[in-house]
Formats: structure tokens, C-alpha cells, sequence
């Protein structure tokens, strides 16, 4: 027998990561999906133990059908006992874990716990020294950020791996859990879309620079203690960060002008449409 009524999403946001901002709106992205309710729990910034045990009362009391956790390195002691404090009061409910990079070290702990996980590897850490990073700075690296997730293919693989977990709840099928390591060459051929070789190319380029951004940002925050050595490094992986974006945006416009930009919208009773032609109708696949 299928699932009847709306399926409960909760999103829980330990800390902020790029795949963090938007992805409850990712879900919904036209606010008129009437087969789910989603609704944000989060830390802000801060991730130690006691933020991330702070908010889990709260999406318990919203008695979700699914949780998605959103977190930098999913292997540190606030999110790991966030997720495991989650796992214990709401044993039957499946639990997804976006993370970055630093997250494959608890890839074992996370399969044997029962966690479903997505690691999105060009989704580095901010060059967060003192002398450098301000708001605007911040919001700059996330901007680069988000367009290298959107235009590589990211968003797309988010979106239709939770999609698949809703479906198989709301169908009352067997819920098979994500287990992915997100690899440039993985993400951009399944998710990105393209068809011209060149756009796919600057995809690539692109996942991979941002990527590279994480061992710059970790060595001027950790590494490097001089500040004539870390401030040039954290400054040296925000431009790195903006040549991603640059690339990505590259690769798009290659397939705006052939009229080849693949496109995938939800409708309003969740199921996915398809198209690629600007002018034509999005139809089922």
C-alpha cells in the first residue's frame, strides 16, 4: 500500500557548507510541489557538539519521513553526534548526509550506522583567516560557489537522489539510501547534461579547480602560520574559487547557444519533467 499525504522533509543544517543556502529551495524551486513539506533546522555557523544537539528537538517534533543533514566535514565530533543523537530518537526514519571532501573519513562509520551520504568533493572550505574573510568576502566565495555546483551538475544530483528517496516513500517501495564520493568526471557525465564536448570539458575544468580550492583554503587556515604565507594562500583559493565559477558559467553559455540546455522541472505532484530545447514543452522522459 503507498504512502497517503505529504512526505516531511527536514533539513538540518549543522554549520554551512556551499551545498547548504539553497537546497530546500532546490527541492521546490517553483514553491508549488504539493507532495512534500520541508522545513530548515539550523546551527548557522557554528557546528560544535551542543549547536548541533540543539536543534535536533526541533525536527523531531516535526516528525519527518526523511532528514537530510547538510554539514562541513560530517566526520567532526558535532556533526557525527549530531546525526548519530538523530539516528537514536528517530530510528526508522532514513537519514541522508550531504558533506565535503574531509567527510570520506566517516564513509564507513556513516555505512554501518545506516546513513545514506552524498559527497560533494568541489565543495571546499572558505579561506576563513581573520585578516581576510568579511562578509562580503564570504559571500563572494559561496556566490563563485553555487554557480560551479549548479552548472557542473551538483544541484541536479541533490535533487534527484532525495527525489528518489520521496518517490520510494511516497510509493511505500524499498528506500535505497545514496552512497555517493562525487568525482568531477562522475557528477558532470550523469547530472551535468551537456552535449557539447567542449562544455563538458570546461565542467570538468571547473569541478576540479574548485576542488583544488579546499587544499589552498585548508593550508592558509592550518598549515601555514606565518601571515605573509597563509594571508596570500586563502586569497590565492578565492580567485581559484572565481575561475571555477568563470569556467562554469562557460561551459553553460556553450549550450545556451545551441540551444541544448538541459533542463529538468519539478511539477506540482513532485514527478520530474525534461527538456532541452528553450522553446519546447517539458514533457515525462
Amino acid at each position: 500500500m503507498g504512502f497517503t499525504g505529504k512526505v516531511r522533509v527536514a533539513i538540518v543544517k549543522y554549520g554551512c557548507i556551499g551545498s547548504s543556502p539553497l537546497i530546500e529551495i532546490m527541492l521546490d524551486e517553483r514553491a508549488n510541489r504539493e507532495d512534500i513539506v520541508t522545513r530548515v533546522f539550523s546551527t548557522a555557523g557554528k557546528m560544535e557538539v551542543d549547536d548541533c544537539l540543539s536543534v535536533n528537538g526541533d525536527v523531531v517534533s516535526f516528525n519527518p519521513h526523511l532528514i537530510v543533514i547538510v554539514t562541513p566535514n560530517a566526520a567532526l565530533e558535532g556533526p557525527t553526534k549530531g546525526r548519530m543523537d538523530l539516528k537514536e530518537k528517530l530510528p526508522n526514519v532514513p537519514i541522508i548526509v550531504i558533506s565535503d571532501d574531509p567527510a570520506r573519513k566517516a564513509i564507513k562509520d556513516m555505512e554501518e550506522s545506516g546513513f545514506g551520504y552524498i559527497i560533494v568533493k568541489a565543495d571546499p572550505m572558505i579561506g576563513a583567516r581573520r585578516d581576510f574573510l568579511d562578509s562580503t568576502e564570504m559571500v563572494l566565495f559561496n556566490g563563485y560557489l553555487m554557480i560551479v555546483l549548479s552548472a557542473t551538475g551538483v544541484v541536479r544530483m541533490l535533487v534527484s537522489e532525495i527525489d528518489k528517496v520521496i518517490d520510494a516513500i511516497k510509493s511505500g517501495g524499498e528506500v535505497k539510501l545514496p552512497r555517493i564520493v562525487g568525482e568531477a568526471l562522475f557528477v558532470v557525465e550523469n547530472y551535468g547534461g551537456f552535449t557539447n564536448p567542449y562544455a563538458k570539458a570546461k565542467a570538468i575544468a571547473s569541478y576540479e579547480a574548485a576542488a583544488r580550492v579546499a587544499a589552498l583554503s585548508t593550508a592558509g587556515c592550518y598549515t601555514l602560520k606565518e601571515r605573509e604565507q597563509y594571508l596570500p594562500m586563502v586569497a590565492a583559493a578565492h580567485e581559484l574559487m572565481r575561475i571555477a565559477a568563470i569556467l562554469a558559467d562557460e561551459a553553460r553559455e556553450i549550450e545556451k547557444y545551441g540551444d541544448t540546455v538541459y533542463r529538468t522541472p519539478h511539477i506540482s505532484s513532485g514527478e520530474v519533467r525534461f527538456k532541452v530545447k528553450l522553446m519546447e514543452e517539458a514533457k515525462k522522459r
